[in-house]
């Protein structure tokens, strides 16, 4: 495979690439970046982690430098818009080091901070912004960034758009774009109405696909266990405390959802993040700190973290919860096996789930290994054989555990503790109690 420098990228970029230790180009950077630094328009088809932030802000970079104007006041010359904040900030942090060697200013555009300090930003004038679609389309309106000078825009993480509900903001989006400019339009999958709307963003594009429609990252060991609603949590915590023991992401469907997770995590003594939209953006900066830098080595999150998390060394996804849109599947557990790396994917599938792993199998093309543990299933082919002091031990770790999580919630919702002679739960308020909550 060619290298960096016979793709025809300048010395200021080839030097902070080899800074980076970039050495050979994965094979969308190696197909689409003599089409970008040709000015065509590109249509790019490729799983996540596959390199896609590189493959377009390197040539973009180029022919920036190329043509080194000013931007005007209050507007860029490129813009990038992305699905969620982590994304946007992540991809506005590869500009910049990429560009280390350049001088040109990037600014990344979401919500949850105030405008204030974003306005100021704008006003002199970017080089590159990098969006979400609903704080660039604030901006829009208010009058606070014009988009008359971008040559060159970048669509990224599509049909995560589609999923999200931005197509229509993109739409809106659009107009505000001059005709004449080179559009690059990535996405893992590509659903009809992503297609549809490529045909109208794009002008005689060049399609490049580097791997089938929806596949999975090779390296990636999948696995599922079928288990009763009420035990997910027990076998999450077993698996957090066995198998994966080091950076693991968990995703769950609903915001509530997370945040009642990582409560019965944190009571097995795991220290954890939450990641999801009720969240600020200081709490979301800060839990994914802590996970990046290993302080907290569990992060519960939601699917808006899926496209947006690009951290070195998760060795685990666990699917807390399958995601209903069989499409997300593939981008949660691509956060593993990333540049190569091998990496292992788990999901707990309940009764109620099984129409989802249908679709996520038919998506994938393959069969996931399956294994059941849950309590009406036969004993003894769920799992290894394991010594009975140890099996002892991870009963009554999680029995620890459900019992501080039956204390914490009751206190947390102001019910008081219903406790026996002996100063257990009573059977039957116990059983209440549990139902209650599952």
């Amino acid at each position: 495979m060619t290298d960096f420098v016979r793709l025809g990228l300048g010395a200021p970029i080839l030097k902070a690439l080899d800074s980076e230790g970039y050495a050979t180009p994965t094979p969308i950077q190696a197909q689409v970046i003599p089409h970008g630094l040709a000015g065509r328009d590109v249509l790019g088809i490729a799983q996540t982690g596959t390199g896609k932030t590189a493959a377009f802000a390197l040539p973009m970079l180029e022919r920036l430098a190329a043509r080194p104007e000013r931007a005007p006041k209050g507007s860029c010359r490129a813009l990038v818009l992305a699905p969620t904040r982590e994304l946007a900030a992540q991809i506005a942090e590869s500009f910049r080091i990429y560009g280390r060697n350049l001088r040109m200013s990037v600014a990344a555009i979401f919500g949850g901070v105030g405008m204030g300090g974003q306005i100021q930003r704008l006003a002199g004038g970017v080089d590159i912004v990098v969006a979400t679609p609903g704080r660039l389309l604030d901006h829009l309106q208010q009058r606070t960034l014009r988009l008359d000078a971008v040559r060159i825009f970048v669509l990224d993480e599509a049909d995560r758009m589609l999923d999200m509900g931005f197509v229509r903001d993109i739409r809106r989006i659009v107009p505000y774009l001059p005709r004449e400019r080179q559009s690059l339009f990535f996405s893992a999958t590509m659903p009809s109405d992503i297609g549809a709307l490529a045909g109208e963003l794009l002008k005689d594009p060049v399609k490049v696909e580097v791997a089938p429609v929806a596949t999975t990252a090779e390296k990636i060991d999948q696995r599922i266990i079928h288990v009763d609603v009420a035990d997910k949590r027990r076998v999450l915590v077993e698996l957090l405390q066995g198998e994966a023991k080091g950076l693991t992401l968990v995703f769950t469907r609903t915001k509530h959802g997370a945040d009642k997770v990582a409560r019965f995590v944190e009571t097995a003594g795991i220290r954890v993040g939450v990641i999801h939209g009720n969240k600020s953006q200081v709490q979301r900066e800060r839990a994914l700190a802590d996970f990046r830098s290993g302080r907290g080595r569990v992060l519960v999150a939601t699917d808006i973290a899926a496209r947006g998390i690009d951290v070195d060394g998760i060795g685990h996804v666990i699917n807390f919860d399958l995601p209903n849109v069989p499409e997300s599947y593939v981008h949660r557990i691509g956060r593993t096996a990333r540049a190569g790396a091998d990496g292992r994917a788990i999901s707990l599938c309940a009764g109620d789930e099984r129409a989802y792993l249908r679709d996520i199998e038919r998506l994938i093309r393959m069969s996931i290994p399956a294994t059941d543990r849950r309590q009406a299933a036969s004993s003894g082919g769920h799992r290894p054989a394991q010594p009975r002091a140890q099996d002892r031990l991870e009963k009554h770790g999680t029995q620890r555990a459900e019992r501080r999580w039956n204390r914490r919630e009751g206190h947390r919702r102001g019910q008081a503790p219903n406790r026996g002679p002996a100063g257990q739960g009573t059977g039957l308020a116990q059983v209440g109690f549990l139902a209650q909550r599952s």
